[in-house]
């Protein structure tokens, strides 16, 4: 009786807001709730790349982002380049309904619809409950991973959505399995594969300095089983058991991706450089890669030591021949601008590398924890090297059903915003 009763007056709030968006003849207005953190050009990705997608798919939509509290200036003044009207508000909604902010208050009563973007989980789970109970309008989730069960508040919630869009299909059949009610649950990809930011002077003079030339280099990203926050952000205490299970593994993990720098500079004409995720990462390049190369490979390999933002990152991957290594939205970054990215993976990370399965991309995907995949890295990445033509032909075909699925899950978006 009582989700029958939350789901009529949500209609009923819906029906209410698109009458009133009618007579007021103005556009729909879409409350983006996104931005997890800024310790990782990926995790910045997400929002800019639902941004696009909304600009491209809903454009008479206005929307406002409802960013986490560690957005930096620096971030949203890169956001605004890009989108230069974009409205960023931050804070929370209590349990008694009461936001944090007056701004974040009022976008929470200007908007008709609450979108939760791309993510490791239903990140803002108690933001969204907050949003839902004490307004009554509809909201909607769009591609993100959930773990290997659904805590009960969450399930409950997210059977209340309009939909329900998980970025791998690994998730989506643990969401059926353990009953999420949602109507419409379906796939649709990181949203990070439509980020667009650029900054391209500032990579090309990067370039030049270090002797890299477009088209002539591959990137190589490496990862630690777990991100050592506690070496970046402030008040986090280093995690024992995780440290210990990084020092264990972090050998086992990098040594087929060293032996593949060590391939590509002596058997092709290609460079290669070592660069950063997150800010944890220069330092995981350094010890388990450039400290260890033998002295004429590393003549032809470059260590980025400083961290840089997505669009000086993404304006690097699009002039490279492509990407390998440990992390998932570089690559995801690259395939959607139309270079080619394999993915390590291995059990401490989410199931969003199974991704690299539903868009075609499956034998570009090893699995760290499978020894018999570390033999396939080698081949796999000399094969992208020697054959450019080839694995960029590969990638338009996977960024094709990308770009599909991102048109037919945000018409969905669209239908479900009053209009």
């Amino acid at each position: 009786m009582r989700r029958r009763h939350f789901l009529l007056s949500t209609l009923a709030s819906a029906v209410a807001a698109a009458a009133r968006a009618a007579s007021e003849g103005r556009p729909p207005r879409i409350l983006l709730r996104s931005s997890w953190q800024v310790v990782n050009i990926g995790d910045i990705a997400h929002t800019p790349g639902v941004l696009a997608l909304l600009e491209r798919h809903v454009p008479e939509a206005e929307v406002v982002l409802w960013a986490s509290g560690d957005l930096t200036p620096e971030v949203a003044a890169m956001e605004r380049r890009r989108f230069p009207t974009l409205k960023i508000v931050k804070g929370s909604v209590g349990t008694d309904g009461k936001a944090s902010n007056a701004e974040l208050g009022a976008a929470v009563a200007w908007a008709d619809f609450l979108l939760h973007g791309s993510g490791p989980s239903l990140v803002a789970a108690k933001d969204v409950a907050a949003f839902v109970k004490h307004t009554g309008k509809p909201f909607g989730v769009y591609g993100i991973t959930q773990g290997t069960f659904f805590p009960a508040d969450d399930k409950e919630l997210l059977g209340r959505a309009a939909f329900v869009f998980f970025r791998d299909s690994v998730s989506l059949e643990q969401a059926k399995e353990d009953g999420v009610a949602c109507p419409a649950m379906d796939f649709a990809p990181d949203g990070a594969f439509a980020c667009d930011l650029r900054d391209d002077a500032k990579a090309e003079v990067f370039l030049k300095a270090n002797g890299l030339e477009e088209g002539q280099f591959l990137c190589c990203l490496s990862r630690l089983r777990y991100t050592p926050y506690w070496l970046v952000k402030k008040g986090v205490a280093r995690d024992e058991t995780r440290h210990a299970r990084n020092q264990a593994m972090k050998e086992h993990d990098h040594r087929a991706l060293r032996e593949a720098i060590i391939a590509v500079t002596r058997e092709t004409a290609l460079k290669v450089l070592l660069c950063p995720e997150d800010m944890t990462q220069m330092a995981v390049g350094r010890e388990m890669f450039w400290e260890k190369l033998p002295a004429d490979v590393r003549k032809r390999v470059v260590w980025r030591e400083d961290f840089w933002l997505t669009d000086e990152a993404l304006s690097t991957y699009t002039r490279s021949a492509g990407l390998f290594g440990s992390e998932m939205h570089s690559p995801i970054m690259a395939v959607g601008n139309g270079i080619p990215a394999l993915v390590c993976r291995f059990e401490e990370q989410t199931s969003k590398g199974f991704m690299w399965h539903d868009i075609g991309l499956g034998d570009w995907l090893f699995d760290l924890d499978r020894e018999e995949n570390h033999a396939r890295i080698v081949p796999a990445v000399l094969a992208m090297a020697n054959d450019p033509d080839g694995a960029r032909a590969k990638v338009e075909v996977a960024r094709a059903y990308v770009e599909k699925r991102q048109g037919e899950t945000m018409a969905v978006v669209k239908r479900s915003v009053p209009a």
